[in-house]
């Protein structure tokens, strides 16, 4: 399938790893020249070598503190002015601490939404210009499916991703006729590091991981975490040309998860007629 990205320009804020490494490959292999920014060199200097394998365009890795806006907006700049444009920003950021809406305090929440929140929003407004004067562009932010479904344990993520859905919704209005389309994928479980680095600690003793990581994902439909291959190539087609109309929209890519339920072992086996 022809995306329309050969020769486009593509930024992926934290994109060194996981979700944002995946996504930034995929834009790579489609043709698009493509710049990744994170934190860690050693991360900048392994992504660039995985973009470079399969790069038709250009690549470069930059090391950049998101939440610090001025230097967010710097690196936009200097890669629309290196690469030619800026005609596709994914932003995949990391998530705040685990822990339900009592446990923490005023100061808890304000971390989070600095952490989650505005340096999205502080990049995703530097690229605008940059896809305007393009009069094409593809913003895509990458939050949970805490955007869409309630988890206790994990409100900070909640407060934060919900908030990430209604500031892009609303962007998506203000500059759709300008030939810029805002979305917002939802992934479940995926095996990332961050993912793989829990189910070791989870282990313990008895060190199997694998057992960990498939009692992770063994409540969605599919039985199983995601591969971040899986995400990005939602993201890729959001980031195409096919994609034109679809725009404000939150995408969920969960495995089946929400539709599945949650984990409720005290209905596992029961007979029908136990709760009437």
């Amino acid at each position: 399938m022809e995306l329309g990205l050969k020769g486009r320009v593509a930024l992926v804020a934290g994109g060194t790893s996981g979700i944002g490494l995946a996504c930034a490959k995929e834009f790579a292999a489609e043709g698009a020249h493509v710049a990744v920014c994170g934190r860690d060199p050693r991360r900048l200097a392994a992504a660039e070598r995985e973009l470079a394998g399969v790069a038709a365009g250009r690549v470069s890795a930059t090391g950049v503190d998101l939440t610090d806006t001025d230097a967010a907006a710097r690196w936009v700049d200097r890669v629309a002015a290196d690469l030619g444009g800026a005609h596709v920003l994914l932003v995949s950021g990391g998530s705040p601490p685990v822990g339900t809406a009592a446990g923490f305090g005023t100061d808890d929440y304000r971390a989070a939404v600095d952490r989650v929140l505005l340096p999205a929003v502080a990049v995703s407004m530097a690229a605008l210009p940059h896809m305007r004067a393009a009069g094409w562009g593809r913003l895509l932010l990458v939050a949970s499916e805490t955007a869409c479904v309630p988890i206790g344990p994990l409100v900070l993520s909640g407060v934060t991703r919900a908030a990430l859905v209604r500031f892009a919704q609303g962007l998506a209005v203000d500059v759709g006729r300008d030939g810029i389309t805002v979305n917002v994928l939802a992934p479940g479980g995926v095996r990332t590091p961050p993912m793989e680095r829990a189910a070791a600690r989870l282990a313990g003793a008895d060190g199997d991981v694998e057992a960990r990581l498939a009692a992770m994902g063994h409540h969605s439909a599919l039985g199983r975490l995601a591969r971040p291959a899986e995400v990005a190539a939602m993201a890729a087609f959001l980031a195409s040309e096919r994609a034109s109309y679809v725009t404000a929209g939150v995408h969920l890519i969960d495995g089946g998860a929400a539709a599945t339920g949650p984990d409720l072992p005290h209905l596992t086996g029961v007979r029908r007629d136990t709760y009437a």
